[in-house]
């Protein structure tokens, strides 16, 4: 039976809304950076953006996911560029990999959704010693981590679970880490969100963005009013001058080094 978490991932089709981020996988190998010939684990790889970027550097790819059907469209990807690439289902909670098992452990905007404490644990065990961990995380401040505070006034998310952006705080990074490694770095990013108008991007997540359609379902006769809030975020961050969204995300890449 599906968990909570899976169901929201699975609503909509995510992998729509990820061809407008590859920049940020692609980005995250060159920051760690990734050789070629090294075992990379693509956590919560969703449909594929960070794994194939690893699988493009030469790299032996592993992508891990809940959502069968982003694993059969990461399949997809990586079959249409003639990648070789591992695609399983598993949880970043309990990732399917023996301990030890890759030389560099990435997550783009994935593992950060998961329970902390558990994620950590289980990128942390699956990394080899003097390995790396690589992540892309949403910061609270940033337009991403400002639309999931609206979404959760409205649909509240389970009591005492701790916001996903949490992981775009450089404080909170070191500390889950703690004395596990023995390097951290926090580097500053900023995604680029393009659309026709901020309602016109707030109607594309409503149809393919589990989280803003799940959120929407749980408003009920409020989801005007969330639809309404959240185009005033997509309106606060635009940069467009032009009415189109041409919108920054702020994110952080973290760079950690195994003991």
């Amino acid at each position: 039976m599906a968990t909570p978490q899976q169901q929201v991932w699975a609503t909509g089709d995510f992998s729509i809304v990820g061809t407008g981020i590859v920049i940020v996988g692609e980005l995250l190998c060159d920051s760690i950076p990734v050789h070629a010939g090294e075992r990379v684990l693509d956590v919560a790889t969703g449909s594929g953006n960070t794994a194939l970027s690893a699988a493009r550097r030469g790299c032996k790819v592993t992508g891990v996911d809940f959502v069968p059907a982003l694993l059969e469209r990461a399949r997809e990807r990586a079959q249409a560029e003639r990648l070789k690439i591992e695609f399983q289902e598993g949880d970043a909670e309990a990732i399917p990999c023996e301990d030890g098992s890759f030389d560099v452990v990435l997550s783009t905007f994935g593992a950060m959704f998961a329970e902390p404490s558990r994620a950590t644990s289980e990128m942390l065990r699956v990394c080899r010693s003097g390995g790396k961990i690589g992540m892309a995380n949403w910061t609270p401040e940033g337009m991403i981590g400002e639309m999931f505070r609206v979404t959760g006034s409205f649909a509240p998310p389970p009591a005492g679970a701790q916001p996903p952006s949490l992981w775009g705080v450089e404080e909170v990074v070191r500390k889950r880490f703690g004395d596990a490694v023995s390097d951290v770095k926090v580097i500053p990013r900023k995604a680029i969100f393009r659309h026709f108008t901020p309602e016109s991007w707030v109607e594309f997540m409503k149809t393919y963005f589990g989280p803003t359609i799940k959120a929407h379902e749980a408003a009920g006769s409020r989801a005007p009013e969330l639809t309404a809030a959240m185009v005033e975020v997509g309106r606060k961050h635009n940069e467009s001058g032009d009415g189109t969204l041409f919108a920054l995300g702020d994110y952080v890449e973290v760079i950690a080094i195994k003991r």
